[in-house]
């Protein structure tokens, strides 16, 4: 794993794929690769329950599966509720992940909604060979001491009480966060900026996140999810009880 200090991901929560606005906003951001970042879509499926449009979302998926490495969103209640409230987990994301696989889509990578990881939703992503994104560098304020997520400060190898290895490339900037890390000091591992499709709606907000990524740019090189998750393919192994246990106060 060395050189990762080098390099920069970015990646998107798209949450609302079937918004014509956000949606056209997204796909524009993503084909200009701006600063030469390939962004990382991570796309929060169609929820029937919600009668929202399987179609055009599977055409929209589809398009731009060719543009970058295709990430897999889950929200467990729907489109506003990103964490779980009742029900499997995990389950939940193996039916989700069926779905996607029997439509002819293949995510590599996968981001819980609401930064929610637990062991079996762990469990079900090895069974996928998923390469999780889920784990943060940084506390989401919004969240009880207790949530249930991982902290992680870089790509590491999460070995699950079973012994499998899940590979879990964290994110460690929000665009607020990154923001005030260029003007100070970038930490000394792989940089992971993430944001979300509903962002992009906003001219302003798009344009500070390119001017964002630029600034980034001249510190660090960018590198495609898939490239990163090569090259961490021997970062260090930690187990379950470890990342759940780094928990920043």
């Amino acid at each position: 794993m060395e050189g990762l200090e080098r390099y920069a991901v970015v990646s998107c929560h798209v949450e609302r794929p079937l918004d014509d606005r956000v949606w056209s906003a997204f796909e524009r951001f993503l084909r200009r690769r701006p600063a030469g970042f390939v962004v990382t879509p991570f796309l929060r499926p169609p929820d029937a329950d919600f009668g929202e449009e399987e179609a055009l979302w599977l055409e929209r998926a589809r398009r731009v599966a060719g543009l970058a490495p295709l990430g897999h969103h889950t929200h467990w209640g729907g489109p506003t509720q990103a964490r779980p409230l009742d029900g499997d987990p995990a389950e939940h994301v193996r039916r989700e992940a069926g779905w996607l696989r029997a439509n002819g889509l293949e995510p590599r990578f996968f981001c819980g909604g609401g930064w929610y990881l637990d062991p079996g939703v762990a469990a079900v992503l090895a069974d996928l060979g998923y390469v999780d994104c889920t784990a943060t560098a940084f506390r989401q304020s919004y969240l009880a001491e207790d949530a249930a997520r991982l902290s992680l400060p870089a790509p590491a190898r999460l070995r699950l009480d079973d012994g499998r290895v899940l590979l879990e490339l964290p994110a460690t900037h929000s665009i607020g966060m990154l923001a005030r890390s260029v003007v100070r000091a970038l930490p000394p591992t792989a940089v992971h900026v993430h944001f979300h499709d509903w962002e992009l709606a906003d001219r302003r907000r798009t344009a500070a996140i390119e001017s964002l990524l630029r600034a980034l740019r001249v510190r660090r090189k960018p590198l495609s999810v898939d490239a990163l998750a090569d090259r961490a393919a021997d970062a260090r192994e930690v187990s379950w009880a470890e990342a759940a246990a780094t928990l920043p106060a």
